[in-house]
């Protein structure tokens, strides 16, 4: 084989080709400018890309014969990054690894070359248009396409307009122009508008003069010796065409085709490749700026934006607007490319605040672009001039649904014969996307751009107001009919309509809107946020609705549904106050006055809650016995009497009956057949994961320390898979107990600080102060005066909002960093005034043994300590623990006598005090208050 001929290898990195043999660089296909020894260097990084290579060997290797200093070769890697061009854009190469030596940090391929002359072999390669120095998030993609290239010659790139088509298809072609040695054309069919000129252009590209008008048989015959790989760009207006001259061409064994098109050619041997859109940060996720980055839209939209000209630097606090930005433009490049192009004269929440109407449609992009790619807006008349009437109609028409969409809602929209048809011809057209993973059927969706463009063609046709009410009405009766009581969670399987609910309850809200059917569409939408815990939209709503009421519809379910939605929403986000009542109030009435035992059982548990978060436990109680008695009258309705049974379960705890707690709690978790009542339980949250709670606590207080260790982790797991932010809430402010009193304040602390963050993203507002509460607890029991002060301020906000089940509990953990701090007479006011709460409640309360064992011992310990007080209140902590069967308690209040005892030099009184209390201990040996009387025990 001579010279020339000899294959050698290529090394491909970003936009460069490195041909070591040839000590050639080359960028775009032009040559680099670059010293002797940096070029050296890159060749010796490159050929160990992703390694470290020392500095010793580097100076080995370049400098063999010769002294060289580290100095030296600091200066020769700054001649090569600066001829890279490395750090620009972002783009990264050489790596410094300090005091070790450097490393070739970007992706490295290897390619084949056929020597200096293969280059030149063809010079359809220089013709190819220039590729972009970096392809974000395309990589995969193109490696993909080339390996379809490879075996199936003949692959459409499919997508919506602006999402990068032609962007890959030129990287791709540049990527195998060595392998097609050089035998790449490229047809730009996009300036084409006569479908005559179509076999022209192609001829031109492909260097062809045919000797007859028969493309047929002379182009076959042209490309019979040829491998050769031919790239339509922009099939889709000239698609007729395209289509048959695209399958004669691959009909000649060594073309391949590659083409890109809004919709597939649809001819034999066709592999279609749908572009996805460029990856974005998953909604609702907190990102840090670097997490951010590793995402192609994200780090597109920096690219472009700092390419524009501004000093654009994404922090921590903007990587989420930007995330929000990108998924709002739906992965579209060029759409984020001209979002990223305002921010120089808008700054980056200017730019947010113009995509929210419909100037992102006149933004501009590239100067040098296609005309149809210089603004959103052309672009999108592009794919709509492309359409029939009966498509354009359709686009408009379905412009009104948000987000998600059934194939019965675009039927319900479209209002024609043959809208499954249609439908589908926007599908082929990448007008329409579609999912068909779900289990229930497909799902369709516009994205945000083209139903932003869609939607001013419906407002120019003076069409909006016509189908907003047909939306409204469609939404309406779809939620009517897909609320059926007998399912067990009616709404969860409507969440995929939730854009198109708050887009019906806005237009029949607003002024033009229609009120009547406003007050049925929320009466109907409501359950469908309370169960996805949008309890302040679900607010809203109802508020909305209840302000159209009419005469008619007093004392009616709708009146019911609404009040009972308005008062379970604001209890949980505005806290417990008069209107709460009223509301639950109101709506269990007109539940009882038209005989509805479910709606009832319903209520009262929504009452149940709302008094045992005022601590009104008595009442609570009451309440539940109440709900016991309507369950009875549904006869055998295990459903019905597990929430019975949930609610007296809860009310006996918080009362100190722990035993009738953890009976009523155990029964409440027994499985029970679906049945009407199940799908009453939901009042934003799981009764379930309640009972998980409360039986969690009641083991602990039973001395069952291992089972409650258990049940607690099972109920934070449980509330974690349903994913209702109220239940997870719930779930963390009732264990965390469980993990202070077992002394792992690690956990408790991981408890807590999940709480706070879950709260403040969900903007549930009362569980903000509890948290910030059980935090403070948590530092008194470390030793922090600091925490009693978090905790008054926890406290003050939560009494302002009626919600008093922890006070005792914060009050508790005051008087012990008060006492620690000294401040005796104050802890004892804070302890007194607790133990005056339980007035309320006829003196009972699940921590009034632990309140007057706090007692007793700040009696004990102050410096002028009050012994017969002292030990007549840690006698009536033991005492009051053994009534309520609680042993977690009374090894606490058995301990602090013993240790008593112990002090007066009576090691037999404090021995038989604690040890039959100690011995009947067989969980949690290993906790605090086990330990602590273990110890005590031994000294005895």
């Amino acid at each position: 084989m001579e010279a020339g001929s000899e294959t050698a290898h290529v090394l491909l990195f970003g936009p460069f080709s490195l041909h070591p043999r040839e000590r050639r660089l080359e960028r775009d296909g032009q040559p680099v400018r670059i010293g002797s020894r940096a070029l050296d260097v890159l060749v010796i990084l490159t050929a160990r890309a992703g390694e470290l290579v020392t500095k010793e060997e580097l100076i080995a290797r370049v400098w063999p014969d010769t002294a060289v200093e580290e100095s030296g070769i600091r200066v020769h890697v700054a001649a090569l990054r600066k001829a890279l061009g490395d750090g620009s854009g972002g783009a990264r190469y050489v790596a410094n690894v300090p005091g070790r030596g450097y490393s070739f940090v970007a992706r490295v391929e290897r390619s084949t070359s056929l020597g200096p002359g293969a280059g030149s072999a063809r010079a359809l390669g220089s013709e190819l248009p220039a590729r972009l120095e970096r392809l974000l998030g395309r990589d995969a993609t193109i490696r993909a396409i080339i390996e379809q290239v490879r075996t199936s010659r003949f692959v459409s790139i499919v997508g919506p307009g602006g999402m990068g088509k032609t962007t890959v298809a030129v990287a791709l072609a540049h990527a195998v122009l060595e392998e097609f040695a050089g035998d790449v054309c490229f047809v730009d069919l996009g300036s084409l508008r006569d479908p005559l000129q179509v076999a022209s252009a192609l001829c031109s590209a492909l260097g062809f003069v045919p000797a007859s008008e028969d493309l047929a048989a002379s182009l076959p015959a042209f490309l019979r010796d040829r491998r050769t790989l031919v790239v339509l760009d922009s099939c889709e207006h000239l698609i007729d065409t395209v289509a048959p001259l695209a399958e004669r061409l691959v009909g000649a064994a060594g073309v391949h085709v590659l083409a890109t098109s809004r919709e597939a050619l649809r001819v034999e041997g066709e592999h279609v490749h749908r572009l996805a859109p460029l990856a974005s940060p998953p909604e609702g996720s907190t990102i840090a700026a670097t997490e951010a980055l590793a995402f192609p839209a994200v780090g597109l939209f920096v690219e472009r934006a700092t390419a524009s000209g501004t000093r654009f630097v994404l922090s921590d606090e903007d990587a989420p607007v930007v995330s929000d930005l990108c998924r709002k433009l739906d992965g579209i490049a060029l759409a984020i490319e001209f979002a990223a192009g305002r921010v120089e004269a808008y700054g980056l929440r200017g730019t947010v605040s113009l995509l929210e109407n419909r100037f992102k449609l006149l933004w501009h992009g590239r100067r040098t672009a296609l005309p149809r790619h210089q603004t959103l807006s052309a672009l999108l008349d592009w794919s709509y001039n492309l359409l029939d009437g009966r498509e354009r109609r359709a686009l408009r028409r379905l412009s009104i649904l948000v987000g998600l969409f059934s194939l019965e809602d675009a039927v319900g929209i479209l209002d024609e014969e043959d809208a499954i048809g249609t439908l589908g011809s926007l599908v082929e057209k990448s007008l329409v996307s579609v999912d068909t993973r779900g289990s229930d059927g497909p799902r369709y969706r516009l994205l945000d751009t083209t139903r932003a463009y869609a939607h001013s063609k419906l407002s120019d046709a003076g069409e909006v107001q016509e189908l907003a009410k047909l939306h409204a009405q469609h939404v309406c009766s779809m939620l009517e009919r897909e609320r059926n009581p007998d399912r067990e969670v009616p709404a969860r399987s409507l969440a995929s309509h939730l854009g198109n609910a708050r887009a019906a309850l806005e237009w029949s809200l607003s002024n033009g809107g229609d009120h009547r059917l406003a007050v049925r569409l929320a009466t109907a939408a409501v359950p469908l946020f309370m169960e996805l815990s949008l309890l302040r939209e679900c607010m809203r709503w109802a508020e909305g609705a209840m302000a159209f009421l009419e005469l008619s519809d007093r004392g009616t379910r709708r009146e019911m549904d609404l009040r009972a939605a308005l008062g379970v929403a604001a209890m949980f986000t505005r806290g417990n106050g008069s209107e709460v009542r009223e509301a639950l109030s109101s709506a269990l009435a007109v539940a009882e006055e038209v005989d509805e035992p479910h709606e009832q059982l319903r209520l009262l548990g929504a009452l149940n809650i709302l008094l045992t978060r005022t601590a009104e436990w008595r009442e609570g109680l009451l309440v539940g016995q109440r709900s016991e008695s309507v369950a009875a009258r549904l006869g055998d309705d295990p459903a019905a009497r597990s929430l019975a049974d949930w609610m007296i379960g809860t009310c006996r705890h918080l009362l100190g009956d722990q035993a009738g707690a953890e009976a009523r709690c155990r029964s409440a978790l027994e499985p029970t057949p679906i049945s009407r009542s199940t799908a009453m339980l939901h009042f934003g949250f799981d009764h379930r994961v309640r009972a998980l709670i409360v039986l969690a606590r009641a083991y602990w207080l039973l001395g069952r320390v291992d089972d409650a260790l258990r049940v607690a982790e099972q109920a934070i797991r449980d509330a974690a898979e349903i994913g209702q932010p109220t239940t997870v809430a719930i779930s963390l402010v009732w264990t965390s107990s469980v993990y202070v009193w077992c002394g792992d304040f690690e956990r408790a602390d991981d408890v807590v600080e999940r709480l706070i963050v879950h709260a403040e993203k969900h903007a549930l507002g009362p569980y903000i102060p509890l948290a910030l509460g059980l935090r403070g607890e948590l530092s008194v029991k470390r030793g922090n005066f600091a925490g009693v002060e978090v905790l008054r301020k926890a406290g003050e906000t939560l009494r302002a909002g009626h919600h008093d089940l922890l006070q005792t509990v914060f009050a508790t953990a005051i008087a012990e960093g008060l006492a620690r701090a000294g401040r005796f007479d104050d802890a004892l006011r804070t302890i007194d005034d607790a133990l005056a709460s339980t007035k309320r409640n006829d003196g009972a309360s699940f921590d009034l043994p632990e309140m007057l064992r706090l007692k007793g011992r700040v009696l004990l310990t102050m410096p002028s300590p009050d012994q017969a007080l002292g030990e007549r209140c840690l006698r009536q902590a033991l005492d009051h623990a053994r009534e309520q069967s609680a042993l977690g308690w009374e090894l606490r209040a058995a301990t602090g006598l013993a240790d008593l005892y112990a002090r007066r030099a009576d090691k037999t009184a404090a021995r038989a005090i604690l040890e039959p209390v100690y011995t009947r201990y067989a969980q949690g040996l290993g906790t605090a208050d086990v330990l602590a009387a273990k110890d005590l025990l031994s000294t005895l």
